[in-house]
């Protein structure tokens, strides 16, 4: 039987060739007809002829009308197999005979999946293209450098942000960039993230990031309030597909961490959610240079998630949400002498301190994004943010140690409204334009147990008083923008504009400013870009009070001097870069900046509560000098960023109070530097991929922030290098599969250093650099 189907098939392989081999006069085609659901054609699909064995026998287009001709077919039975894009696939069956036609007729259905990606994607090139770069400094981050740093996902998104030039770090994780205390701006997805209550933890996840874009420089009309730094955070989303994954992290210090995220979509509605949960004995930096600091436990937790449904394939929806709850103990410094006196008590032991500090942050957004097709798009957005910090002293030690046991509550609620337009006039010409709202309701709710004083400021009794100091205060932001990006030629675009910034809050002003940025591409290999932006920075609202400072007057907390209230810093900011791609592989960039300041902002911790307090200079100065350089080739990378800075500040006028007379006058004749300028800062890494292993290293130098009287001094050069190596591992289980194993060294080779040693303006006590440490981590993709 089986020789007899064996020979059956022999026979009929004969017939075939003998067939083809006489098949010239007897050559046929397959043609017809393609249509959608609704019975209209579809142009451009593929159709491929299959016969038995499943080979293709030949392929063809359909034309505008949907029609398609696949010839020179010889005569028998195929599969018609149709394809196109946002169509689900089609197939029909054929019948050919010498000398004729066959003719098919195919309906496909639309491929709802691939339609929502499509849209998704149209949707993000319009929302990205709201936010114009012309004429600043950027840099970028994507998923995979993230990835790539020693501590991955992991790394918390001020470090993240170390890795960018003229970024130098501070104590509880405060970042300076370009010599300005923090004034960051923070967005996501294009809308404004209004600032929480400076605090010791991270807002922001860097879990959520699938592209980072940090602008600096003379920054276009579009941003405003905060100038130092635009941070432009584009986050993971389901429009691409279903996923997630989970991730466990640990090592010294007690530190365990616990991560997932999930994503995905269905039909038009696609989401992202993500969430961390952790504690560590390092919350905040050690005041001493020992290798486990006192008191220092910490619990952090965030959650995030995004939500989009698509109207239709030009209209989307999105909802954002994100909170952050995090918990600190104050490190504790042995041996420090008591200078008062409580209940005929003077001793107490300092590591026994148990001060503490718990921040929550919190916002949602609601934002309607949409596009022409063409020539408009816009984005308007509805967000709400609630901050809050609570700082808990130690009733009897920071008496004993202060004279002033403070308990500070401070709570902001931010509500307002942001509406970002683009409008392509022409193939040269795109104007953008917008307006943003915000209100702002401060409350601060503190209570200090003092004691009483003479009048030359001695204790002169040992029984504490409680002295209430509560106030809330109502502030208002405005802002309007309109900005032409011009394409004078292919290689050169002038973006220029104006601003309009108003507050009313604890002072009322307003300005009007321009700006106006250039990119010009030299040559193929060569960009330079230049700019010029007039800035208007009103004070942190939340940071900022009214407090009756003579309600203190024969305390232990009583104050003199002057209390005038802070100004909003007018400046006038230049910036000229140039970046030069070297070889395929490397790129250079070299970016020069100075910036005028008037009523210059800056912030201090003047209180034993750690919360910052605004100040001016009236005059200030900045100005520096980066290089950049990255290079990618195969399975290297690395990067080198080198800055040069210079910051200082004239005279104080406002919150003269925190200061003594002596600084004051000082001050008042002499240009000084800002206690967080530092002349040079570095920062470094790369990655080296072998195999399924992937090797990293990261490091900062710098030559350390300002110290001493009048920040006339500074502390000693630092420098700090992380190791880190990614084991990529595929396991023939199903249970287990593929999974990531992590390796991470902080401070590789253990220099001790120290970031602060409690001098100079505003700085409140010591904190020193991590001893080295081992962590490590597992990741899971499902």
């Amino acid at each position: 039987m089986r020789n007899r189907h064996r020979l059956t098939q022999a026979a009929l392989m004969l017939s075939v060739i003998a067939a083809r081999a006489h098949a010239a006069p007897a050559d046929t085609s397959v043609g017809g007809t393609i249509v959608d659901g609704a019975g209209q054609p579809v142009g451009n699909a593929m159709v491929t002829l299959q016969d038995s064995a499943g080979a293709s026998v030949g392929e063809g287009h359909t034309n505008a009308i949907g029609h398609f001709t696949v010839g020179h077919v010889a005569p028998g039975t195929y599969a018609v197999v149709v394809s196109a894009p946002g169509f689900t696939s089609g197939s029909s069956v054929a019948t050919t005979s010498p000398g004729q036609e066959s003719s098919v007729s195919i309906a496909l259905s639309k491929s709802d999946t691939l339609d929502v990606q499509v849209n998704a994607q149209r949707l993000n090139r319009a929302r990205n293209d709201l936010l114009p770069e012309t004429g600043s400094s950027v840099y970028r981050f994507s998923q995979s450098d993230i990835n790539n740093l020693p501590a991955g996902q992991d790394t918390p998104l001020n470090q993240v942000l170390l890795q960018a030039p003229g970024v130098a770090s501070d104590s509880y994780g405060q970042l300076h960039v370009r010599g300005d205390h923090a004034n960051l701006q923070y967005r996501i997805n294009g809308v404004i993230i209004p600032e929480p209550i400076s605090g010791f933890g991270q807002s922001l996840d860097s879990r959520i990031i699938d592209q980072l874009n940090f602008l600096t420089g003379a920054l276009p009309a579009q941003y405003g309030y905060r100038t130092a730094g635009i941070v432009d955070i584009r986050t993971k989303s389901g429009d691409t597909g279903s996923g997630g994954s989970i991730n466990v992290f640990g090592g010294s210090h007690q530190t365990i961490k616990t991560s997932s995220d999930v994503f995905g979509s269905q039909g038009p509605f696609s989401y992202y959610f993500s969430g961390s949960l952790g504690e560590n004995n390092l919350g905040i930096e050690n005041p001493t240079s020992s290798a486990s600091p006192i008191h220092d436990h910490t619990r952090q937790g965030d959650a995030f998630g995004y939500m989009s449904y698509i109207i239709n394939p030009l209209t989307r929806v999105s909802v954002m949400f994100g909170t952050t709850s995090n918990q600190f103990e104050i490190p504790n410094t042995p041996g420090l002498p008591t200078a008062f006196t409580l209940n005929g008590n003077t001793s107490f032991d300092s590591s026994q301190l148990s001060e503490t500090q718990s921040e929550l942050n919190q916002f949602a957004v609601v934002a309607l994004q949409g596009t022409n097709g063409a020539a408009l798009d816009y984005q308007l957005a509805v967000f709400t943010r609630y901050s809050r910090t609570q700082f808990n002293p130690d009733p009897v030690g920071d008496l004993l140690f202060n004279g002033v046991a403070a308990s500070d509550f401070h709570s902001d609620r931010a509500n307002g409204v942001q509406l970002d337009t683009t409008y392509r006039l022409n193939e040269k010409h795109t104007i953008r334009a917008g307006i943003f709202f915000q209100q702002e309701h401060a409350i601060f709710d503190n209570s200090l147990a003092v004691f009483p004083v003479d009048a030359e400021g001695n204790q002169s009794s040992d029984q504490p008083v409680n002295i209430p100091d509560s106030s809330s205060k109502t502030g208002y932001l405005y802002s309007a923008y309109v900005q032409d990006e011009w394409k004078l030629t292919d290689r050169l675009t002038i973006n220029y504009g104006l601003r309009y910034d108003k507050m009313d809050q604890y002072v009322s002003a307003s300005q009007v400013s321009p700006r106006v940025g250039l990119v010009y591409a030299l040559t193929p290999s060569t960009t330079v870009h230049a700019g010029y932006a007039r800035y208007f920075t009103p004070p942190a609202f939340e940071l900022v009070s009214d407090s009756d400072i003579a309600r203190f007057a024969g305390t232990t907390a009583q104050v003199s001097g002057q209390n005038d209230p802070v100004q909003p810093e007018r400046s006038h900011y230049f910036d000229l870069g140039v970046t030069q791609r070297l070889t395929p592989s490397l790129t250079v960039g070299l970016d020069a900046y100075y910036k005028k300041s008037t009523n210059l902002l800056d912030e201090g911790q003047f209180g034993t509560a750690l919360i910052f307090t605004p100040f001016n200079y009236q005059y200030g100065r900045t100005y520096g000098v980066e290089f950049t350089a990255s290079y990618k080739q195969d399975n290297v990378s690395a990067y080198l960023n080198l800055a040069f800075s210079r910051a200082q500040g004239k005279n104080i006028n406002s919150a003269q109070f925190n200061f003594g007379a002596d600084e004051l006058a000082f001050i008042s004749d002499h240009y000084v530097f800002l206690d967080h300028d530092q002349r040079v800062t570095a920062s470094f890494g790369g990655t080296y991929e072998l195999g399924r292993t992937t090797f990293m290293f990261d490091g900062l130098v710098g030559s350390g922030l300002r110290s001493g009287f009048a920040n006339t001094d500074r502390l000693p050069v630092y420098a700090q290098v992380n190791l880190g190596v990614i084991q990529h591992f595929n396991v023939n289980n199903p249970l287990i599969g593929k999974f990531d194993a992590r390796l991470l060294l902080v401070n590789a080779f253990n220099r001790v250093y120290e970031l602060r040693d409690g001098s100079g303006i505003g700085v409140g006590a010591p904190q020193y650099g991590p001893h080295i440490a081992l962590y490590a981590g597992i990741s899971k993709k499902f």
